[in-house]
């Protein structure tokens, strides 16, 4: 290889690497849920929907985990999740907050707003 393609090849690893940095740096949120859980469903019929398309969802998208599997790769959580469904916000793969069970779709959307805007650098609308 000749001088040039090496530092165009070096120059696109480090874009790259800086790139996916920054995306598995977002914030994400992890509902973590099992089978015939109720409320699990509610909260699939109720807000999921919507979820991808309102300003809470495109900052922290939504990854799903089940409960008898553990994290999900990369991700740790801070402690042992014992309720579904249990939202868990990471933020570099680590807990940042939770929220345990579903409240209902009244009082869901506050509550992830507060959770984001105290946690990580969201502005509610």
């Amino acid at each position: 290889m000749n001088a040039h393609r090496i530092l165009t090849r070096a120059a696109m690893i480090s874009a790259f690497a800086t790139w996916a940095g920054s995306a598995l740096a977002e914030p994400q949120l992890v509902i973590v849920e099992q089978p015939g859980c109720v409320y699990c469903e509610r909260w699939d019929a109720e807000i999921a929907p919507a979820y991808t398309k309102t300003a809470e969802g495109r900052f922290a998208p939504l990854v799903r985990a089940d409960l008898n599997s553990g994290p999900p790769d990369g991700i740790e959580y801070s402690r042992r999740v014992v309720f579904t469904p249990t939202f868990v916000l990471v933020d570099n793969g680590e807990e940042q907050a939770r929220l345990e069970g579903y409240p209902g779709e009244d009082f869901f959307w506050p509550l992830l707003s507060q959770l984001l805007v105290e946690h990580t650098d969201f502005v509610a609308e």
